[in-house]
């Protein structure tokens, strides 16, 4: 492991006396004074030593000052630790190598969140962009951005209040239609139920989240046989029973027939 306790390379220029500032990933310094450049190797002759590991900071750096892209945030984060294993010895060079790695992988982590975040924003996923631009506050624009996304969020919410609507009907629907044939309630104590069960899905949808994507997969799941019921109890006035047996089963027997249809043409 390199000495973390090692004072860094403090250096003075040969012409001024002042600091000097090292730069590992350029390979020179340069006085903070009188901005009188050397190489790093002249001044640190074991500079040499870890060539390869700067190497491998040089391609992380460049991958990470591009746009962030989630496949070069991986990469360089692959490099920085593969550089560091590099930087074992117990001299001042590996201690300050070792812990700008560890600084290059964190910010790889930040900008893979940065843009997976950016990625959300593009594509209008206000939601998961917030999530994401959270875990990095102070990177870059998040700060800007999770504001921005509070805002389209509640805009996009307020546009998708019909579609929530609509998904919070059908699932009271069919749980009304059950309770009037099946179990015999009155349509006025049914009425009330439903429409508790409307405003609390329909407001679930609103929210967004694992529960809506729950919701609008059984109210899809129950749209056809409910409206397929409807038209045959009430428009054609088969039997209840007969109808919800014919409402269910007829749309499976369509799904399996049409897959059975597809396999059969891929086979030939």
């Amino acid at each position: 492991m390199p000495d973390v306790t090692a004072k860094p390379n403090s250096l003075r220029c040969k012409i001024c006396g002042g600091e000097i500032i090292n730069d590992y990933l350029s390979g020179s310094c340069v006085c903070a004074y009188c901005k009188n450049t050397w190489s790093m190797q002249d001044l640190l002759p074991e500079y040499k030593n870890y060539a390869s590991a700067i190497e491998k900071m040089k391609k992380a750096r460049a991958l990470l000052d591009d746009k962030p892209d989630v496949t070069n945030c991986a990469q360089a984060k692959l490099l920085f630790q593969s550089a560091s294993t590099e930087c074992l010895r117990t001299d001042a060079i590996a201690s300050e190598l070792h812990a700008a790695c560890k600084d290059g992988m964190k910010e790889s982590d930040d900008l893979k969140h940065y843009a997976t975040a950016e990625s959300h924003f593009e594509k209008k996923r206000y939601r998961m962009a917030l999530s994401e631009y959270e875990k990095i506050p102070n990177v870059r624009n998040s700060a800007a951005r999770i504001e921005e996304c509070r805002k389209l969020q509640v805009t996009e919410r307020k546009k998708n209040i019909p579609f929530a609507v609509i998904i919070g009907l059908v699932i009271p629907a069919v749980l009304g239609l059950l309770l009037k044939e099946i179990v015999g309630f009155p349509i006025l104590a049914i009425i009330p139920i439903c429409l508790v069960l409307v405003a609390g899905i329909a407001y679930a949808v609103y929210r967004e989240g694992p529960l809506s994507i729950v919701l609008i997969v059984i109210s899809f799941l129950c749209f056809v046989p409910l409206v397929l019921f409807m038209v045959l109890a009430y428009g054609f006035h088969m039997d209840t029973k007969s109808a919800a047996i014919t409402s269910i089963v007829a749309p499976i027997a369509l799904i399996v027939s049409v897959g059975l249809g597809v396999r059969s043409e891929r086979k030939g």
